[in-house]
Parts: structure tokens; C-alpha cells; sequence
């Protein structure tokens, strides 16, 4: 009894010693560290240069002191009730909070800390080390020295390449001949981009390190954005799209799986059973299952209907997984086929279509698992493998399978140099290793045709080749270069 009484003394007191502590109003607020954060949150996915709704900009103390359509005051140094975008942020006349708009409502805690920084007089406390530098539209980004890449996309007609830079992606010829457009976004770090089954619109998962994550969604046609969703407190990876486009699933570095709804950003998925970041993702051939690769060194199977987590597709035995996991593919097939899976939970069978899954990470080593478990969990077994490929040098950092699923690609790099790989997915057979790569690859995939396949990583170039020759095609730089001084 006395040692329990030590633990609920030990647990009680802090707590009441939280009491003796100066009120939270009291605290002085920092627009820096306090305000900034909720808008950025919060408010700043609608109120971006890329997409301004109502004409006011939040990304900036400057932008935001400025006014929008309305032409009404947003901030009043010293007066909260004077202050539009204050009246914005609280119910009135029994109506909820205007803003944010179709998100839940800013609590107390943050309407009162917003409150108290303009009483205060709403001043810019942002350091003089951080950046003053506007990256939009119309002052897109300067480039002196190719940028490291990291994610490239074909659009499902086989006409753009898409490709990764800082804070945009730039759409480019699939030939490699001239850049389409260059989409410019609020993120720093693009980690991972997606183009729609439609071909239609581009996800695009990413944000800025230890700040925010964000998804946006790009309507390609008209190069504009069309959506923003700020999540978590770290950049997001692994963006997928649901095979009929309504969600858009990908992994958070808070170790969350989670999916939203591809129009209005609602989130409909939310997954906590891994470990650590979650890297990749990749829907089912239906749309019922999402997948998801962390670096916890597992591949998980989750239900999308019902959010819940199935099962752990690869082996849950000490040992047998040799390093976290980065990418996930799901292999296309010409035919499907139906097989009959256990539910441990239920003892029962039920029929699901046949799908494999390939798998790579820090081992470097390509394997290809089934998705659903045939026969039932054993401790010390690997059921769900059915074949693993040749080990590849050092860290596997992408994949991709040709349209038909008769061949993926594999990129590979350690200290510096990387190496891109062509298998047959059906006996292992390496078919190719492509020329000319220079450099930690990041990047791969296969052009809609087959025709070609796309590298990228350390030194900022795109390189095109022969995926069954591995004959290099072309290559060029993703961004424009200036030079300095000479103002090309």
C-alpha cells in the first residue's frame, strides 16, 4: 500500500503544482512560434498564392496583413473585435465559424492565442534567419545547380512527365523535348507525385521538414490548384489514388497511414498499426484494400470500408525482415483471378482476387508478396512471399512494374552511386541494367507504352532508356539553370 500510495502521490502532485503556474493568458504570444503554426495548419492550404481563395494570402506576415476581395481590414494591431479575420475564426449570430472553410473549427485554446497576439499589438516576431524569399507562380523558383529529385510520374496518356523540384513539380514532354508547365506550390520537399487514373489531376504529397505536411491536388489542365490539405507536423510520402479516384491514400511521418476524399480533402482513412514513418501506399486492384510500406520494416493490409487493420502481409518472425521498407507496388495483371482466403478472425474462407505486391527497402533486395494470406499465421513462416530477386547495391529507394506487369524496375543506391535494374517479375531474370546513371537514383518509372523508362536522384537529371537494352535514350535537366551574373 505504501508504494502504491508513492506512485499516486508522485502522479498527483505535478498536477496540482500545474495549477500554481501563471495562467496561459498571461503567457506572452510569439506570432513565430504561437500563431503561425495554426495558420499554417489551419488556413493556409485555402490561402496560398497557388490558390487564394477570397483573394487573401496567409503564407506571409506581409500577405496577410493585406486586404482580400471584401476590402475589409484583416488584422487591427491592438483591436481583436476590429479584426476581420479574428470575426472569421469565431461563431456568430448562432452560427458557427465562417473559417476554415469545411474543416472543424479552431478550438478555444487557438482563438484565444490569435486573439491575444493582435491585442497585443500583432507583431512580426519572424526571425531574421528565416527566409524572406517569395516562391509562387510569378516568382517561381531560381535554380543555379540542378536540384535533387525524387519522384517522377507519367499521366496515363503517355504525354507528360512529371517530376519532382523545389516547392513545384514541372510537368515536362514525355520526350524529354520542353517543359509543359511548372506547378509551384507552398511545399519545399516534394517526396512523392501522382497522376489520377483519368489523367485528369495530380496528387502531389509532400511539405516542409519538421513544419507541416501537405497534399495538394493539381488539376492538370489548367495548371492550377485545386486542393490543398496541410497535415500533420512533417512531410507526407507515398501518395496513391484509389483505382475509381475518389480517395487519395499516403503515409505520415507521425507513423500514419491515413486517406482522403480526392475532392473535398476530407479525411476517410486513418491507420495507427505501424511503428514508424510510413513511406508508400497502393490500393488494390478494387479499391477495398490499401497497403502501406514503413520504416518499421512491415507491409500491412488495411480494409478501406471499415478503416481497419487486416493483417501484416510479410512475416511477423524476429529476424526474418532485414531493414524498413521504402516502396510498394502493386502488380498489374492481364487477367484476374480469384483465390480463397482464411479469416483467422472469423475461421472462415471467402474469395479475393489475386493480387502480388513488390516490396524493397534498406536490404536491397526486390520481393514479391500476395496481398491476401491463403492458409493460416504460423510463427516462423513467410507464406505470403512467392519470390525474391537478386540483391541489388544498397538501399532500394524505388519500383515500378510496366503497364502489363511483366517486368519492374528497381532502383538501387549506397555512398553516392545508385543503379537501376529491369526484372521479369514472372522468374527473376534481370533483363537490363540502364547506362549512364550517375549518382544515388531516387526515381523510376516505365513510360505507358513500355517504351522507355524514367530515372532520376542526386544529380538533377532526367535520363530516358531502353528498359529490355538499357540502351540510354537521352537525358536532360529537370529545372531551368541561371547562370549567376549572367541572368541566364
Amino acid at each position: 500500500m505504501n508504494a502504491l500510495r508513492a506512485i499516486l502521490v508522485a502522479s498527483i502532485v505535478p498536477a496540482f503544482a500545474l495549477t500554481a503556474e501563471p495562467a496561459p493568458d498571461a503567457a506572452p504570444v510569439s506570432y513565430y512560434k504561437d500563431v503561425r503554426p495554426i495558420f499554417v495548419q489551419n488556413c493556409q492550404g485555402c490561402h496560398q498564392p497557388a490558390k487564394a481563395q477570397g483573394g487573401y494570402v496567409m503564407t506571409s506576415f506581409a500577405a496577410m496583413m493585406q486586404a482580400g476581395n471584401t476590402g475589409k481590414t484583416p488584422i487591427v494591431a491592438g483591436k481583436p473585435e476590429g479584426s476581420q479575420l479574428l470575426q472569421q475564426l469565431v461563431p456568430a449570430g448562432g452560427k458557427p465559424a465562417a473559417m476554415p472553410k469545411e474543416r472543424d473549427p479552431l478550438s478555444s485554446t487557438q482563438v484565444g492565442i490569435v486573439r491575444r497576439w493582435i491585442a497585443a499589438g500583432a507583431k512580426d516576431d519572424t526571425p531574421m534567419s528565416v527566409s524572406r524569399v517569395v516562391i509562387d507562380e510569378e516568382h517561381p523558383p531560381i535554380y543555379e545547380l540542378p536540384p535533387v529529385l525524387t519522384a517522377l510520374a507519367y499521366s496515363p496518356d503517355n504525354k507528360i512527365l512529371a517530376v519532382s523540384g523545389f516547392h513545384e513539380v514541372i510537368l515536362h514532354k514525355a520526350d524529354g523535348s520542353g517543359i509543359v508547365a511548372r506547378l509551384v506550390g507552398s511545399s519545399e520537399r516534394i517526396e512523392s507525385i501522382a497522376f489520377s487514373p483519368d489523367g485528369k489531376s495530380l496528387a502531389v504529397a509532400g511539405g516542409n521538414p519538421a513544419r507541416f505536411g501537405e497534399l495538394q491536388v493539381w488539376d492538370v489542365a489548367k495548371k492550377k490548384l485545386r486542393l490543398s490539405v496541410m497535415m500533420t507536423f512533417d512531410t507526407i510520402n507515398g501518395v496513391s489514388w484509389s483505382p475509381d479516384g475518389t480517395k487519395i491514400a499516403f503515409g505520415c511521418n507521425d507513423n500514419t497511414l491515413r486517406a482522403v476524399d480526392s475532392e473535398t480533402g476530407k479525411q476517410v482513412l486513418f491507420q495507427g498499426a505501424h511503428s514508424d514513418w510510413v513511406l508508400d501506399t497502393v490500393f488494390s486492384s478494387d479499391g477495398k484494400f490499401l497497403v502501406s510500406v514503413s520504416r518499421d520494416r512491415a507491409l500491412k493490409l488495411t480494409e478501406v470500408a471499415t478503416q481497419r487493420f487486416i493483417d501484416n502481409i510479410t512475416s511477423i518472425t524476429p529476424g526474418v525482415l532485414k531493414g524498413g521498407l521504402a516502396a510498394v507496388a502493386l502488380r498489374p495483371f492481364k487477367e484476374k483471378k480469384t483465390v480463397k482466403v482464411t479469416n483467422i478472425a472469423v475461421a472462415s474462407t471467402e474469395e479475393k482476387i489475386y493480387e502480388e505486391l513488390l516490396i524493397g527497402g534498406a536490404d536491397g533486395q526486390p520481393k514479391i508478396y500476395k496481398m491476401h494470406r491463403e492458409s493460416k499465421r504460423v510463427i516462423g513462416d513467410d507464406a505470403n512471399k512467392v519470390r525474391e530477386f537478386e540483391k541489388m547495391p544498397g538501399r532500394i529507394y524505388d519500383l515500378d512494374f510496366n503497364p502489363d506487369g511483366s517486368l519492374f524496375a528497381a532502383a538501387a543506391s549506397s555512398d553516392g552511386v545508385g543503379e537501376v535494374r529491369i526484372y521479369q517479375a514472372g522468374d527473376g531474370k534481370r533483363v537490363s541494367t540502364l547506362a549512364g546513371q550517375k549518382g544515388g537514383v531516387f526515381a523510376v518509372v516505365f513510360s505507358r507504352d513500355s517504351v522507355q523508362i524514367a530515372s532520376a536522384g542526386f544529380d538533377g537529371m532526367i535520363r530516358l532508356n531502353d528498359p529490355m537494352t538499357g540502351k540510354l535514350i537521352k537525358e536532360f535537366v529537370a529545372v531551368p539553370i541561371t547562370t549567376r551574373f549572367s541572368g541566364k
